[in-house]
């Protein structure tokens, strides 16, 4: 638990000026209400004197820590004829509200600090977890949901908020408040506070049982959040499939089973932390219940002291029961802290080289050097050996699964070969940085990626800085530019998550225009025009084959009708090259591109 603290203050560390002061008032408030429990008797002495009242303060009766603040007061009162003037009563009564507006303003610039202080360590640690997610490699992200990481940067980054903003200041606080109060019970009688004491290892029982539960709770209710988080995502991106399967009944059994999983683990936690409560007041009610027996059989305090003990005692009651669900508390921001600090343990397995080298990729071959791959020991693609000379169109066929896509993810180094080498002129890839490496590349895929902004800047990401002129000369090569400006808002359109307002040619018109500003040497076709209509495709072909002038292209295609001028057609089986050539050449050797040009035209 201290080196989950200590990570918490390491995250706190740029902020530690207001940290510390948030902890300097906190430490403050702790002192205040055992001063109002020690002012409050006073007033009584002032304002309702009895006749043998001689002496208004005894400092000798007073704990230490108040002795230095309350001696100027009590020389002062303690004075002949001085305690029972109006003056000296005036003095007296006003210091229970001006220790109240002490007591407000400490509190307040404790929490406000410290809720200043959460919410920017933890804005820090989502943005850092977010950007670490961003540098992972590919890998990790197919086999890791999405809502699961979505829980971990919203959710458990949320429970370490609280335990910033509320559960360390009650670690600061409310020890500090006990303490001082067990002192205040000390100077008042020695005999009532030992066995006060006696009942406290009896309140500890239920906190050490209770513990264990939260602790195994809490990972519980972190999973399941992860769960329903992962369930939304797939019900609201794949909506349109769960309205055209009606599945609208199956995925709301599947949330409300979650859910009830859900609600299961919380209410462990409700009542691991709340059953602790009442028992601590039991037996804190035996407590005083002793007391009063106590002081009935045998006792040296007056009347007045012990009703001040018991009123000591029940002002200790609710810090000391903020102390019972801390520990429950930190243990469930633990297991929070745990699948977030997971994440930033994770390392890339695709790394930036040590001493990287610049790429020239403009007119310059790319070689793929006895390449094989797998995929969690599953063979994809073996010693392929194959060279794309600068400046040729290269398609890619084959059944799916042969490792069509798996070459384009290796000459992006989204994956490095387990064997072999790729070269992009004279240069190792695995030199390059990833920047300069996709910075000379431009991707056009089947599955288009669009974000919820304006036309412009889904055109403007293919390089960033781009003028207006710029990105509409582009959307004009792209066969764009007509369908944006009948758009209401032309390029200032916003095209809605992933592109939705928008057919899917469009879209795809807008990733080649995206492409095309990015001007990119090297250019990777990943099945571009698989899924549009005839109308579309010829679209989408027409803009393609400007994109594609004067660049190295390395073009997946499904449709051959595509691919037939291509400079060289590279088939693909089992993760082997099993035919290479031109179209005419492969019709004639009567072999797998044949077969697979012959299923798709034989009508």
């Amino acid at each position: 638990m201290i080196a989950f603290l200590a990570q918490l203050v390491r995250l706190a560390a740029p902020y530690r000026v207001r940290l510390g002061l948030g902890v300097l008032f906190g430490f403050l408030s702790g002192f205040t209400e055992p001063l109002l429990v020690i002012l409050v008797p006073l007033v009584g002495r002032v304002v309702f004197p009895g006749a043998d009242t001689v002496t208004v303060i005894d400092l000798q009766k007073v704990p230490g820590f108040a002795r230095t603040f309350l001696a100027p007061l009590a020389n002062w009162l303690n004075q002949p004829g001085i305690a029972h003037t109006n003056i000296a009563k005036a003095l007296v009564i006003s210091l229970i509200p001006l220790m109240a507006l002490v007591r407000g303003v400490v509190m307040y610039l404790n929490v406000y600090l410290m809720q200043w202080v959460a919410v920017r360590t933890i804005t820090d640690l989502r943005t850092r977890v977010f950007a670490h997610l961003q540098n992972l490699s590919l890998a990790f992200f197919h086999s890791t949901p999405t809502g699961d990481l979505m829980s971990r940067i919203n959710s458990d980054t949320a429970a370490l908020n609280k335990t910033i903003s509320g559960t360390i200041p009650v670690m600061i606080k409310d020890p500090v408040t006990v303490a001082v109060m067990a002192a205040v019970l000390l100077a008042y009688n020695l005999k009532l506070t030992l066995i006060t004491l006696a009942f406290f290892p009896i309140c500890a029982i239920p906190v050490l049982v209770y513990t264990r539960k939260v602790r195994k709770a809490s990972a519980g209710i972190q999973n399941s959040f992860a769960e329903l988080s992962q369930l939304m995502h797939e019900a609201f991106t794949g909506n349109r499939i769960v309205k055209a399967y009606s599945l609208e009944g199956v995925v709301e059994d599947r949330f409300r089973a979650l859910a009830r999983k859900f609600i299961g683990y919380y209410m462990r936690i409700v009542r691991s932390q709340e059953i602790p409560g009442p028992l601590i007041e039991f037996f804190g009610a035996l407590g005083v219940g002793g007391l009063f027996f106590f002081y009935a059989i045998q006792t040296g305090a007056s009347p007045e002291q012990f009703i001040q003990f018991v009123v000591a005692i029940i002002v200790s009651y609710r810090p000391i029961k903020n102390l019972v669900r801390l520990y429950s508390d930190l243990e469930s921001a633990k297991a929070a802290s745990g699948r977030v600090f997971d994440l930033l343990d994770l390392r890339p397995t695709v790394r930036e080289p040590a001493a990287p080298v610049p790429l020239k990729a403009a007119n310059a071959d790319v070689h793929f050097e006895g390449v094989t791959f797998s995929y969690d020991s599953k063979p994809v693609l073996r010693n392929i050996r194959l060279t794309v000379k600068a400046g040729q169109v290269v398609a890619l066929v084959g059944s799916s699964g042969a490792g069509k896509t798996t070459l384009t993810n290796l000459l992006l180094r989204f994956y490095d070969p387990q064997e072999g080498v790729i070269r992009i002129g004279d240069t190792d890839i695995r030199q390059v940085t990833f920047r300069d490496l996709r910075g000379q590349m431009a991707v056009v895929t089947q599955e288009t990626i669009l974000f919820n902004d304006t036309v412009r800047n889904n055109i403007a990401m293919g390089r960033r800085g781009a003028t207006d002129a710029e990105i509409e000369a582009a959307a004009r090569h792209a066969y764009a530019h007509d369908f944006i400006m009948a758009k209401p808002n032309g390029y200032n359109t916003i095209i809605g998550e992933k592109g939705v307002t928008l057919s899917g040619g469009q879209r795809q018109r807008l990733a080649i225009a995206r492409a095309l500003l990015k001007n990119a040497p090297i250019l990777l076709l990943d099945e571009a025009t698989s899924s549009l209509d005839t109308e579309s495709e010829r679209a989408v072909q027409a803009a393609l084959e400007g994109l594609m002038q004067g660049r190295t292209t390395i073009c997946i295609a499904h449709r051959l009708s595509t691919i037939q001028r291509a400079d060289m057609i590279v088939v693909l089986d089992r993760g082997c090259i099993v035919e290479q050539g031109r179209h005419a050449e492969l019709i004639q050797r009567e072999g797998i591109y044949r077969r697979l040009y012959e299923l798709q035209f034989q009508s």
